[in-house]
């Protein structure tokens, strides 16, 4: 799977799961602040991220996480690994 493959998949998961609007999912969008996810949202996206990817995503793997490019870059780091 590819950094692009990743981004695709999840922007679906965003617009499909939290209703965002699709022109606002870029790698530079920070997840709090522009696509408005909380934490809830956060622990439902890696829920998520764990069906793509079938792996297991520890929490705090995802901690340093802000941007949508962060999101793309930390599954496919946990890809690379397995």
């Amino acid at each position: 799977m590819t950094k692009n493959d990743i981004l695709a998949a999840l922007k679906e998961i965003l617009v499909d799961n939290f209703e965002v609007e699709p022109g606002a999912i870029t790698p530079d969008a920070r997840l709090y602040q522009d696509l408005d996810l909380d934490s809830i949202d956060a622990v439902d996206l890696v829920v998520a991220l764990q069906g793509l990817t079938g792996k297991k995503i520890k929490p705090e793997e995802f901690k340093a996480v802000r941007t949508v490019a962060d999101v793309v870059d930390a599954t496919y780091s946990l890809l690379e690994a397995a």
